[in-house]
């Protein structure tokens, strides 16, 4: 029989995001097992689900259905890790193609978790967390820059720095047509229909992407892309609305392209991470660089 719980929102509470929200009240949980719940329909509100970023208001009735996470264990799995940078506090690694961030519905091992967790087996984190030292995420098949946090101290303050937009992000891409030097402010939203995808919206959060053209034929291109925000499938979602979507993409791209040009992964690449060290406040600059594949097709466009 599951352990239920509900409680009333008071003032104090009120706009506080749910999951934050939830793991203040109960210290003995991790937020993100609480995001787990939440995902999974385990957390109502007036008797409706949510998502992980609703805030819910004063009065608001707030049931919640604990139960034990999934038996993943996270596994300390002997992943290779192409390391660019490490010190006490912080590692990154140059992701590859088809590497899942974390556990996940469908991928609960072999994952940059999985991987960290076996080399460095220091890593301190409670047993309802599935996402230990993880403070972003990368698309399955973008790869790049990808920063864990060590200690507990370097977590907290590298999230701070994502939040506030206080980490400076570049990635390259191979893209369909050619893309005029632009910035894209167009607020991005779920899909209406498809869930799994997201969608220009004018109902969704501000997002901001600046272009740059860096070479192109008449057919493909290779740009620059600065994100000011951070929102889901940001990258990939503008430049498909402005009909140049990255070469490989299966989900917003062109698959017969796709397939003329026999690539099965999106050509989108996490470049370099600028920010200052969030134990040392010593600026620095993480550079990843780009793979065989990514640089057959650069070539073709020199």
């Amino acid at each position: 029989m599951l352990d239920q719980n509900i409680f009333l929102i008071t003032d104090e509470k009120e706009q506080i995001r749910i999951d934050k929200l939830l793991a203040e009240k109960f210290a003995s949980k991790s937020r993100s097992y609480f995001q787990y719940l939440i995902e999974n329909g385990s957390v109502l509100v007036n008797s409706k689900k949510v998502k992980k970023r609703f805030s819910p208001k004063m009065n608001d009735e707030i049931e919640i259905f604990f139960q034990a996470l999934p038996d993943i264990s996270l596994k300390a799995q002997n992943i290779p890790l192409d390391i660019i940078f490490e010190d006490e506090h912080i590692l990154a690694i140059n992701k590859p193609s088809n590497m899942v961030v974390h556990p996940a519905s469908g991928n609960w091992d072999n994952t940059f978790v999985n991987a960290l967790l076996y080399y460095f087996k220091d890593l301190i984190y409670e047993k309802t967390d599935i996402r230990p030292g993880i403070v972003h995420r990368l698309d399955k098949d973008t790869t790049g820059v990808l920063i864990a946090a060590k200690t507990t101290q370097a977590h907290q303050k590298l999230i701070e720095l994502f939040k506030n937009r206080q980490m400076q992000k570049t990635y390259l891409a191979i893209t369909l047509n050619t893309p005029k030097d632009q910035i894209i402010n167009l607020p991005i939203a779920r899909h209406k229909i498809k869930r799994k995808e997201m969608a220009i919206s004018q109902g969704g959060k501000e997002a901001i992407s600046e272009i740059k053209l860096l070479k192109n034929n008449n057919k493909l291109s290779f740009i620059e892309i600065s994100p000011k925000t951070g929102r889901t499938h940001q990258i990939r979602v503008h430049l498909k609305h402005i009909n140049c979507p990255i070469l490989g993409d299966e989900t917003y791209g062109n698959k017969s392209v796709n397939k003329h040009f026999k690539v099965d992964r999106q050509l989108l690449h996490a470049h370099s991470l600028k920010f200052n060290h969030p134990i040392t406040q010593k600026a620095i600059t993480i550079t990843a660089p780009i793979n065989e594949n990514f640089k057959k097709f650069i070539e073709i466009l020199s």
